[in-house]
């Protein structure tokens, strides 16, 4: 049982995996890296293996705790996926996370079969386990480059998608029996793909209008709640049967894009989630893993990675893009940066929990392929981008601009800080054309605060506090997104801030 004594144990050792986790990742940045092998370098060297010499072997508490941190970055994903920017792109990031990751689980597995010699079912199992991108991983690298809007919306897109087909993929070949009829698998998959959907929708629909509506005691209430309605939306969609990760996804995309109260804390806290539920995700597989029994799967992990990495993937690209005519070079770029990260490691726990045969080489081969092909795709994810002249850093810094409801007085409170990159910077407060009922009543620059005129000159740095009543908070937002976006001619130049999403 656990005691008093055996917690204060167990806290020591995981605030200083913590502090180590989140200190290394300043290393990460630097070296271009995705933090996800720094967190999993930890757990290999508190295991067996390592310094701390800790047997862990729990698969099955591995999957559960790995689901369950599944679900926390889906949410945070979710809430930081702008509509506008995934809207061009929805079709294509469709099409690339149903019928790409059909092509990728068919070339990876023949690949497996043919080259590697596993059976057909364990081919199956890795070609769909290995199909599933990392949106972490990838953006972790690209954070600092700039991209076209329908490169980042496909790729965040598909991410967010891709997982639910795969884990259906995967628990069905992990199943016990034969699979007789193909198109009854994939009728299964469109079913709970349609279930989960409808549902991710409606409870974040339902969850946004309520969270508008109901003005809550206190600002620290508003991300707890709002990472409940996420976590609600996947219960609710496993619970019918249908996919609870796509549910996850779709309901936080909702919630990240419905103009929330108190947003920038509920974008702080997701990520500050997001952060731990990755760091103990990878910190357990990196206890699981038994490095000395790696050896004789290094070379077969590289073949199935070749497969995977230079014939899989870039042909799923071209077939599930070839429809909408997406430039070559945004082709490329999409093919190199199928990033795999923390679903296929996880989504290999499964065949090891249903006691598939030869499961646990299906996970040393995951494992290999996913730490091997990520430090190669990681640091060449920005200089591919540069050489293909699709990083150019031309893009504006959006606003975080935070709202506080006055029920009393009906209105609201906007806040936010000119980024760098704004092009608010130099625009006179005259100049950004609020609509009656809305106007600039502070703001605080080198640490002092000030009641600006109409003539003020707004410079990087500031941060600003506008009052507005409630009929026109939106519009007042929308015209200082656009004013950012576009400078004081933002109206004249056809920047109107229509659309404008968090």
């Amino acid at each position: 049982m656990l005691t008093v004594d055996h917690l204060n144990q167990l806290l020591l050792v995981c605030s200083l995996v913590l502090l180590i986790a989140v200190a290394a990742v300043r290393i990460s940045s630097r070296s271009g890296l995705p933090s996800l092998l720094v967190y999993l370098g930890i757990g290999i060297l508190m295991g067996q293996d390592g310094i701390a010499k800790i047997h862990f072997s729990d698969t099955e508490l591995t999957q559960v705790i790995g689901y369950a941190a599944l679900v926390v970055i889906l949410a945070e994903g979710g809430l930081g996926t702008k509509w506008k920017e995934i809207r061009p792109s929805l079709s294509a990031a469709s099409t690339l996370a149903l019928c790409g990751v059909a092509v990728s689980v068919g070339v990876t597995a023949s690949a497996a079969h043919f080259l590697v010699g596993l059976e057909w079912r364990q081919a199956l199992i890795i070609g769909a386990v290995v199909s599933s991108t990392d949106a972490a991983a990838v953006f972790s690298v690209l954070r600092r480059i700039p991209l076209p809007a329908r490169v980042t919306g496909t790729l965040e897109a598909e991410s967010g998608f891709n997982d639910a087909p795969v884990v259906i993929l995967v628990i069905a070949f992990s199943t016990a029996g034969p699979i007789e009829h193909w198109y009854m698998l994939l009728g299964e998959i469109l079913l709970e793909l349609a279930i989960g959907a409808a549902i991710g929708l409606a409870v974040g629909w339902l969850g946004a209008w309520g969270l508008r509506h109901v003005a809550l005691p206190a600002s620290g209430l508003y991300p707890i709640a709002v990472m409940a309605i996420a976590v609600t939306a996947y219960a609710a969609g496993a619970l019918a049967h249908g996919s609870g990760f796509l549910a996850v996804y779709l309901a936080s995309m909702v919630l990240g894009n419905a103009k929330l109260p108190h947003w920038p804390a509920t974008r702080g806290f997701a990520e500050g989630l997001g952060w731990i539920a990755q760091i103990g995700m990878f910190v357990l597989l990196g206890l699981l893993v038994t490095p000395h029994d790696l050896g004789d799967d290094f070379l077969p992990a590289l073949v199935i990675g070749l497969a995977l990495t230079m014939v899989a993937r870039p042909l799923s690209v071209v077939l599930s893009l070839a429809p909408f005519r997406v430039p070559w070079r945004e082709q490329v770029l999409m093919s190199w940066a199928g990033l795999r990260g923390a679903v296929p490691i996880i989504l290999a726990t499964i065949p090891m929990v249903n006691g598939v045969a030869g499961s646990r080489r299906i996970f040393n081969l995951v494992f290999v392929l996913v730490v091997v092909f990520t430090l190669v795709q990681g640091p060449t994810l920005p200089w591919l981008a540069r050489i293909l002249k699709l990083g150019d850093g031309t893009e504006a810094a959006d606003l975080g601009i935070e709202s506080a409801p006055l029920e009393r007085l009906r209105g609201h409170l906007l806040s936010f800080e000119i980024p760098e990159g704004s092009r608010m910077h130099g625009v006179e407060v005259g100049e950004l054309r609020l609509p009656a009922g809305a106007g600039v009543t502070l703001v605080v620059r080198d640490g002092k605060s000030f009641v600006p005129m109409p003539t003020t000159v707004l410079r990087h740095g500031d941060e600003l506090l506008v009052v507005t009543i409630d009929p026109v908070r939106d519009a007042a937002e929308r015209r200082l997104r656009a004013v950012a976006q576009g400078g004081k001619l933002a109206g004249w130049l056809g920047t109107d801030g229509a659309g404008a999403g968090r």
